[in-house]
């Protein structure tokens, strides 16, 4: 993301201009811009002309348009799927293809005057890479807002790691960066059951079919000639991966293909998981083999964050807690040493709502507990949301039961002083 230009003053008014470039911006600007803000960006719009002798005449007209936010769509595009049966790339091709585009939706009617169209008109912007997107926030910019914005200005970010998830016949093709999770392709070849005679079998027949779509699939869905890529992934369970390592491996001997060859030797990572679906990459990013390489990259980070909240739930619940109302009630106490929060907790349509998470991430950030912003385009923050997206690993224990009857304690006690300060008004009229 490119930023173009910025003005907020320190009372969170102001408006950002940012330049949107590949699929993470879009994802970016879709956590960015919440119903009510003020988005001005290019449209095209159909306008009609009346003659002086009643006809009418239509045409489409580039223009700018501001729109009032009241609904905002993001899709990211789907994995399209292939079999055997499909055509495979020419023999030595080493480009791999452009990652999948996302698509970004913002709804509104319009806000600002235009000849062409009426104040009040609704209208859909369609947000396109490399176009200037306009973002003004009505309530004012929060620390939550501005820190996605520099976050996504960051230079050099990309693919970190891609991912092929496979089992025997199957293999999900993944992109892995910062935030998101992109499936970019998915094959079935079918597998018969192992044969128990010796020789060339139906089933070694289907395996070198499915070693053959793989190796075309990779090399056009796998960007492993990008700098940015750091590793390259093979799970499965059994010992798939092995057989589907050698394979490429004699695949790229064979065609000449000396770049592949060596990414897959000094970038694959062979790693256990328990399925071949694409869920399995929690256990990936926990691998002692992927840790060791990411330590330092935001979703490996995520992963080793979530899995020690689930270890502390098992071994220690006190110090475990999940749950808007249980979060703050740990944090009122100073007690949290953690918040793991999903970003789609701040795309909430209601703006007191939204505030109050931001008021809780900067009061735990002010008492010096670490905050992980964790993506829902992340298989961690998917898992992460069917815990209420938001949970908390405390520097000490606490009970539930008891936190929960102090409080209402203290609220019995303020009603009981409010009932007294009301009786005493009364008696001194």
């Amino acid at each position: 993301m490119k930023l173009v230009s910025k003005y907020v003053d320190k009372n969170g008014a102001g408006y950002v201009n940012l330049r949107p470039e590949d699929d993470e911006d879009m994802w970016h600007l879709y956590n960015i811009i919440q119903q009510g803000d003020l988005v001005r960006a290019p449209a095209i719009r159909r306008v009609q002309n009346v003659s002086a002798t009643g006809s009418t005449e239509s045409h489409r007209v580039k223009l700018n348009l501001t729109i009032q936010v009241s609904r905002v769509e993001f899709s990211s595009s789907g994995a399209p799927s292939s079999s055997a049966d499909q055509a495979s790339t020419p023999l030595g091709s080493s480009s791999a293809a452009p990652t999948t585009t996302a698509a970004l939706h913002i709804s509104g009617p319009v806000a600002s005057e235009n000849r062409h169209v009426k104040m009040g008109a609704f209208h859909t912007l369609d947000i396109e890479s490399n176009r200037d997107v306009r973002i003004e926030k009505v309530d004012g910019w929060d620390s939550v807002a501005l820190a996605r914005v520099e976050e996504s200005c960051v230079p050099g970010r990309g693919a970190e790691v891609g991912a092929v998830v496979c089992g025997e016949g199957t293999a999900a093709f993944c992109l892995l960066s910062q935030h998101m999770t992109l499936v970019t392709h998915r094959i079935s070849v079918p597998i018969p059951r192992k044969a128990s005679a010796p020789g060339t079998s139906q089933y070694e027949k289907a395996m070198a079919r499915f070693y053959a779509t793989l190796y075309d699939a990779f090399v056009r869905h796998i960007p492993y000639t990008s700098p940015s890529l750091r590793a390259i992934v093979l799970a499965s369970p059994g010992w798939v991966r092995e057989g589907v390592f050698n394979a490429m491996m004699t695949e790229a001997g064979r065609r000449g293909d000396k770049t592949l060859s060596k990414a897959l030797r000094e970038k694959t990572v062979k790693v256990h998981v328990s399925s071949a679906h694409v869920h399995s990459l929690v256990e990936v990013l926990k691998s002692p083999e992927i840790v060791a390489q990411l330590k330092e990259t935001k979703f490996a980070r995520e992963g080793i964050v979530l899995d020690k909240f689930f270890k502390m739930l098992g071994v220690d619940e006190m110090r475990a807690w999940y749950g808007p109302d249980h979060v703050r009630l740990a944090a009122d106490r100073g007690a949290i040493g953690t918040l793991l929060i999903s970003d789609e907790l701040f795309r909430a349509s209601d703006p007191k709502l939204r505030k109050t998470y931001v008021e809780l991430v900067e009061g735990v950030q002010q008492k010096g507990a670490e905050v992980v912003m964790f993506s829902s385009m992340h298989e961690s923050g998917q898992q992460l949301n069917q815990l209420t997206g938001i949970a908390a690993i405390l520097t000490f224990p606490l009970d539930v039961e008891v936190v929960e009857a102090e409080e209402r304690e203290a609220a019995e006690e303020e009603r009981r002083q409010q009932e007294t300060k009301m009786l005493d008004g009364g008696g001194v009229g």
